[in-house]
């Protein structure tokens, strides 16, 4: 019951699709059927070309309803095999009896509880502050034994459990949130029994992550439209919006000359002309995954895969390389990771850290200044011995200028395209979405360098500049693998375009 992010809409389809059949009462198949029984039950659906709007929106709060159902359901059954399972702890009540057995162990107690017996008997000779002593020693004493006695009481501390569980996703309120990231699942075809807690709590995060590059561009951009037909002066102010979120002039220029063609042909309203720009950014994203033949990176099964991270100093490479690591364990691979980055102080010690938290083993060199090709020749091995299915390996930052550094980072890839000519090797450039327009050239320079494949656009959430992943995929031509809206373990996921230009656009 693994929920596979790198192939979730592959693996994740055909795992519903047995419990709907079995369940005909939650009705997830019949999802036209449920659309056409709501219309009857209103009357007004009857002259289907007035109220369109109306009912479509009626179609998604019932949908997103019925979905928020199934989950709190299944959240519901979830939780309920948990209140039996406390339920034997009590019963072993007998345990209580094996601490019988102590109390012979306290046998041996009473003889230092005389030993303070003996020192009332002196009481007489005693002054008044050596009986107080004698007193309070006894009843430090008696306050030691019950400690001693207490440890069988907090024995139901369970209670811990929870705070694993915290870092579950939870099924909030029925709130706008909730609402949009059904809407947006459901405008990629799933159906209710597809919707996952997983993918709405990611959804959500991405919304708010982008909040900042929303209120700058999409308030303009409501202001700008308004109720009348799009005009030319629309699309001068559409033009500085997009170059104010570094979208890139190349980018602002194909969207721009998409949009002018199509007011030549005909009048374009505010709703469709939203549509069709959300088409064109759509389009621009995806021509570079498209180009790659590989719609979505995930390891490959039987088969080594290495991922290399590199960027400048200070754009998120280790925590990246974590959140990854995390991501591929919890999508049921086994990862390794490799500490290359032996310049930065502390680095070894921070990717440890994040090794712990996902349980993924850490190769490293201790030694200070330790030449990065070494440790990835022993990471190498050590994947090959465990039959790791990922190889993520941290580099050290470095500037495009460097071309000493730059050098170093090649000779890194020839020592993994000399012992692992068979492995799946991936050069993933991670991007802060803070930099805009300089983050582009560090990808026309790391292309050159380091042969990239790939590029991790990170931080999208302290920025209003998320423009500059339409720079990227257009000028860079580099298709983009993962976007991170946060700084939380679970804030990095797969890129989806369709996902991201609704998250960008969600005020329409």
């Amino acid at each position: 019951m693994v929920f596979n992010w790198f192939e979730r809409k592959a693996e994740e389809s055909p795992q519903p699709e047995p419990t709907p059949t079995p369940a005909s009462t939650p009705e997830p198949s019949p999802e036209l059927t449920d659309v056409g029984t709501d219309a009857p039950v209103s009357a007004a659906p009857e002259p289907t070309p007035a109220p369109a709007a109306s009912e479509e929106e009626d179609e998604a709060l019932v949908w997103a309803r019925e979905a928020y159902a199934r989950l709190k359901a299944q959240q519901q059954a979830a939780s309920s095999p948990s209140p039996p399972a406390p339920a034997p702890t009590p019963a072993p009540s007998a345990e209580p009896e094996p601490a019988a057995t102590p109390e012979p162990v306290a046998a041996p107690a009473p003889l230092p509880t005389q030993a303070p017996t003996p020192t009332p008997s002196p009481a007489p000779g005693l002054s008044l502050l050596e009986q107080a002593a004698a007193q309070r020693q006894q009843r430090q004493q008696d306050l030691d034994d019950r400690a001693r006695e207490a440890p069988p009481a907090p024995t139901p501390a369970p209670t811990p459990a929870p705070a694993v569980d915290s870092e579950e996703p939870q099924l909030g309120d029925f709130d706008q949130d909730f609402t949009w990231s059904a809407e947006v699942l459901a405008a990629q075809g799933r159906r209710v029994d597809q919707v996952s807690l997983e993918e709405i709590d990611w959804l959500s995060r991405l919304r708010r992550g982008l909040e900042k590059t929303r209120q700058g561009f999409v308030t303009s951009l409501l202001e700008n439209l308004g109720d009348d037909p799009l005009t030319p002066e629309v699309l001068d102010d559409l033009e500085t919006l997009l170059l104010r979120a570094d979208a890139g002039v190349q980018a602002t220029d194909q969207v721009l000359d998409a949009l002018r063609q199509r007011m030549n042909e005909e009048v374009v309203d505010p709703a469709e002309g939203i549509r069709f720009l959300k088409e064109q950014l759509r389009g621009l994203l995806d021509a570079p995954i498209q180009a790659s033949g590989v719609p979505l990176l995930a390891p490959e099964r039987d088969r080594l895969n290495i991922w290399l991270m590199v960027g400048v100093n200070g754009v998120g490479k280790t925590t990246t390389l974590g959140k990854l690591a995390n991501l591929a364990v919890r999508s049921g691979y086994s990862a390794l990771i490799a500490a290359a980055d032996t310049f930065r102080a502390a680095a070894v010690q921070q990717v440890e850290v994040w090794g712990e938290r996902s349980d993924v083993p850490v190769v490293s060199n201790p030694s200070s200044n330790a030449d990065p090709a070494a440790v990835v020749f022993d990471a190498i091995g050590a994947a090959r011995s465990r039959g790791s299915d990922l190889l993520l390996v941290d580099t050290a930052g470095r500037l495009q200028t460097k071309h000493n550094l730059m050098e170093e980072l090649q000779k890194v890839r020839k020592i993994i395209d000399r012992l692992a000519p068979e492995a799946k090797v991936e050069s993933l450039l991670v991007l802060d979405a803070s930099q805009g327009q300089n983050g582009l050239r560090q990808a026309m320079a790391f292309a050159q360098a380091a042969g990239l494949t790939g590029v991790v656009i990170t931080k999208l959430d302290g920025t209003a500049r998320g423009g500059v992943a339409l720079a990227v995929s257009s000028e860079a031509g580099l298709p983009i693998r993962f976007i991170g809206a946060g700084e939380g373990i679970r804030d990095l996921r797969p890129f989806n375009s369709f996902e991201f230009v609704e998250a960008l656009l969600a005020g329409r």
